[in-house]
């Protein structure tokens, strides 16, 4: 079997593992935070802070949610890394928005955050700021045990059907599940024009 197969073999495999029924759980999550007024903040590192951007267009277009992803502003983002630290960048965006029990956070990373090992740091922080807000968190991420896994409201994890690429089948699944929820009837306020 060639590379392409087997990739898209796995991408199989994963859509017929998914846990649907915890997507369900998300999408009524966000319906709650639409019907109150809340704002939804997308964030991620890496590939999944281009995620993030993609998906905030998606969620405020299509779903009709106040939505931000903190990556987009390059300025605020390299100031904060500049003056404070890389690990508090989403949770001084946070502050200055003034997090709200309405609002909830949807975390997009293949690892989750890890704070013993120092990766994604700043994803954790964001997480703890949220629970002391009351904010509602949602993530989907790629492996299981790590910290967006293990303290969010609900969190989906990618199945790892292939340790070689958990990073590119994560990243993948984010875009295939976030355009689910903008497309379920529970939060689907516009249409695509194609």
């Amino acid at each position: 079997m060639n590379f392409a197969s087997k990739h898209m073999q796995e991408v199989s495999e994963i859509a017929c593992q998914i846990d649907t029924q915890k997507i369900e759980y998300m999408v009524d999550l966000l319906a709650s935070i639409k019907k109150s007024g809340g704002r939804l903040f997308v964030l991620g590192v890496g590939g999944s802070a281009g995620n993030a951007s993609h998906a905030v267009n998606d969620f405020r277009k299509l779903a009709g949610i106040e939505t931000y992803a903190p990556t987009d502003n390059v300025s605020e983002l390299t100031a904060r890394t500049n003056d404070e630290g890389w690990e508090s960048i989403f949770e001084g965006f946070l502050k200055v928005s003034k997090l709200r029990s309405e609002d909830g956070l949807l975390i997009l990373s293949v690892g989750g955050g890890d704070f013993e090992r120092s990766i994604s740091v700043n994803l954790c922080k964001a997480i703890d700021y949220a629970k002391i807000c009351g904010s509602k968190v949602l993530g989907i991420v790629g492996r299981s045990g790590g910290y967006t896994d293990r303290m969010a409201d609900a969190c989906l994890v990618v199945p790892p059907v292939n340790p070689e690429a958990i990073t590119p089948h994560s990243e993948a699944f984010q875009a295939i599940v976030w355009h689910l929820m903008v497309s379920h009837p529970k939060l689907k306020a516009n249409s695509t024009t194609w």
